[in-house]
Parts: C-alpha cells; structure tokens; sequence
C-alpha cells in the first residue's frame, strides 16, 4: 500500500525536479528560490589565432609544450542563473596576440578586445551528477563573439600589415569550464573556449586575409580564474542543495506512511495495535482490554484469567474449601512466577510495598508453603531517576522489604536470597507511567 501511494504521487506531479542529498556538515539545504544566482568571474590564460595568418607568420611554438605558453588573455564576467540549470553571462575580454620568440615567425601583434553574450548550462544538474561530483562542477557555456581587433605589427615595404588600423569580428564561441568549490560562495574554474568567426578580414598578424580565407578565422583559449557568487544567501545555485517542494511532500508522506506501518505492528499478537498497546509483552490468550492490558479487575497485579486457573488448581487461596495442587499447576506457576509476571510495586523512593501489591506477595507465599522444598530469589529494581548509588541500595531494600514480610508470614530465612537489579532503564525516564512499571521486585524459584 506504501509503495502504490508513493507511485501515484509521483506520477501526480509534473515537471523537472532537482534534488540532492545534503553535503551534511557543511551545506544546509535551501529552498528552489533562495540560492544566490548572480556570480563575478575573472580569468587570465592563453589565447591563440589558428588560422589565418600570412605566410611567414604562425603563433604556436611546434617543439615546446602546448606550442608555447604565454599569459595574453584576461577576462571578466558575470554570470546569472535564471534556474539551477541554466543561465545567462556577459564576458569583456582583452587579448594580446604576437610571435613566439625563437619559433621562426615574423613579428606580429594583435590587439583584441571581444564582449560575449552567452548561454551557460550547469551539466551538474542537468545530468543529475550533483551528489556524484560533489565540489567538483561543469558549466557549458556557448555564444557570440563580438571583437575589435587593432593591428600593431609594423608596415614593412613589401606588406601591409595595417598598423593602427581597427577591424571588427564576429562569430560564435563555445567552451567548457570545470570548476571546483573552495569556499561556498568562492570557486577555482578552467575554462577552455573555441571561437569560430565569420566575419573576419585580418589576418591574425594583421594583414589582409587572402580572398578564399576572407570572413573566416579560429580562435582558441585556455584561462584560469576564480568565481565569486554573491547574494543574501550562502551558497550559490551552482553548488546549493535544492529542496524541491513536491519532493519535500512525498518524502514526508513517506515518512508518515512508514510510521504508520510501524505503529500498526502488534508485537505480542494480542490482537491491540503497538501505539495503543500499554502492555506490549501480555500472554498469549490471555484476555486484554483496548489499551492491550491484560484485564486484572481486582488490581492485585496478577491477570484475572491466570487468578482464576491457579486459584482452581490450589495455587491460590480461595474463599471455598482448599483444592489440591499437582504437578503440573507447580510447574504453571513456577513458569508465571520466574517469566516476571507476578511482581510487587513501589512508590517513588519508598521501600514499602503498594497496597495492590498484596495479592502477588500472597501468591508467592501460597507457592512457597505448597512447595517447602523450593527456595525464593527476590530481585529489587529502581527507575532511573537519581544517582546509581542510591539506586542500587534502593533496589535492594525493596528486595529486603520483602523478604521480611515473607519471613514474618512463617517463610524460612535460609529459604529467600536477594539481589539489587539496581537500575531499569527499559522505559522512557521521562514518563511518569512508565517508571511506575519498573519500581517493583521480582521473583524467581527452582
């Protein structure tokens, strides 16, 4: 039934949902609308023209790693995410493009200075992967390119490489940026970014791109930067755990459905449910009323039903004439007597017996004189209330207690031993009722 109710909810509720399981101990979940959504971005790599250039010229070094490495390429933007997922930025860029020393090339220089509006999606989310990367993050992100590009390479008299003159470029760019948390508002990223123009007349070395090259050109970068996301919120949508409202719903439903189930268990088969049972070890058979109680009309703390089979069978004292004891009610009543379930009460702090306490005291005294062979253990409990010293004596001059009422009622010494249980800590302390149960003696015979 549990798993039909869940299954219809789910399939009640409609659109996509995002949820992650808390990064316990330091991220606190938050609802869909409060994440912070804006987040300042700076950077500072290497940019490179591909093609085209003039013959002569070229960027990249062919026997050095990566072609060369030189710091040329500085961003900042900022980013605003509408939902976990997807967002928008706008990046201004400067690049400083020229020859790599020693590698052959002539000597160039391009001035760039772009603005991209771009879309950004966080691959975290849409894949679901947030509880499987953990700090460790993917945004894609893909736009225009809009650029002024200034040659500065020197004229020379047999090229024109249009020193000081502006050109203007246009394109699309894409790229991936992976990015690892640090703080929750503060990431480290590595964007790597590939531009495609189509409108470009420069060579990159700043002449005029030949007529089969002209309005194309590629471009390509690699930064490293750092994120800052602020906003009122301690986290941004980037790294937040989501709570979605309708997850919330079925979770707690769930957890409400299972609580049920557990309360509708019946643990000792009396036919009273757990969370109304007061009386969850009662005999089996043995009649109970609606709070699972074990019905003991005559409050003597020894069930009616089990009262009236000994008290038929001469283990108990009756008003009629004496019956005879066998065998097999000794046995009855040894199994009732060692099973805990003829016990002697007290009142908080005292070591008298309650006055509902008589009859199981009696019924211990009818078994004792009906079997002068056996001997008696009496074992004396507290509740957990004060210290384990006092508990611990408490316990045992309740036992004591009893035992001397025993002896006064014609009982041998040499017959009865006791023991301290010292404290009962099986029930709540903080119920009153429960304590009650466990303020008592208990009794055992060979």
């Amino acid at each position: 039934m549990k798993k039909i109710t869940l299954l219809l909810l789910l399939l009640a509720s409609s659109g996509y949902v995002y949820s992650q399981e808390t990064e316990k101990k330091e991220d606190e979940a938050v609802d869909s609308q409060t994440y912070n959504r804006w987040t300042l971005e700076a950077t500072v790599g290497q940019g490179k023209g591909l093609r085209p250039y003039q013959k002569g010229y070229f960027s990249s070094d062919s026997g050095s790693l990566f072609g060369g490495v030189d710091a040329n390429s500085f961003s900042l933007a900022a980013r605003y995410m509408f939902t976990p997922v997807f967002g928008v930025r706008g990046r201004f860029g400067y690049d400083d493009l020229k020859n790599q020393p020693d590698t052959g090339s002539e000597e160039f220089r391009m001035q760039v200075l772009s603005f991209r509006p771009e879309g950004v999606i966080n691959l975290n989310r849409l894949f679901g992967a947030e509880e499987v990367l953990g700090r460790l993050g993917f945004l894609f992100h893909a736009g225009l390119d809009v650029s002024q590009v200034t040659s500065k390479t020197p004229n020379v008299i047999e090229n024109d490489q249009n020193y000081g003159v502006d050109e203007y470029n246009g394109g699309i760019v894409v790229g991936l940026t992976p990015q690892f948390r640090i703080a929750n508002k503060l990431s480290i990223l590595f964007d790597v970014s590939v531009l495609k123009n189509f409108r470009q007349h420069f060579n990159w070395d700043g002449s005029y791109s030949d007529t089969d090259n002209n309005l194309g050109g590629e471009y390509i970068s690699a930064s490293l930067g750092l994120s800052y996301s602020f906003g009122k919120d301690k986290i941004h949508g980037d790294w937040a755990v989501i709570k979605d409202p309708k997850i919330e719903e079925i979770e707690a439903l769930d957890k409400r459905v299972g609580e049920m189930e557990e309360l509708m268990n019946d643990s000792d088969k009396d036919g009273v449910p757990d969370y109304l049972d007061q009386e969850n070890n009662s005999l089996a058979g043995v009649a109970v009323d609606t709070r699972g109680r074990m019905v003991d009309l005559n409050k003597n703390g020894v069930p009616d039903e089990l009262e009236t089979y000994f008290k038929n069978n001469g283990i108990l004292p009756t008003n009629s004439s004496t019956t005879t004891n066998n065998n097999n009610s000794s046995d009855e009543a040894r199994n009732l007597i060692n099973g805990g379930y003829v016990s002697a009460y007290f009142d908080t702090n005292k070591t008298k017996p309650t006055n509902v306490s008589s009859q199981g005291i009696d019924f211990i005294l009818t078994y004792l004189r009906k079997n002068p062979s056996s001997k008696l253990e009496i074992y004396g409990h507290a509740d957990e209330i004060g210290s384990n010293a006092y508990n611990d004596k408490l316990a045992n001059d309740r036992a004591e207690s009893i035992k001397n009422v025993l002896i006064k009622a014609g009982v041998p010494a040499d017959r009865i031993s006791i023991k301290s249980e010292g404290e009962d800590a099986s029930v709540d302390p903080n119920s009153p009722e429960a304590r009650r149960i466990v303020r008592r003696v208990t009794f055992k015979v060979d």
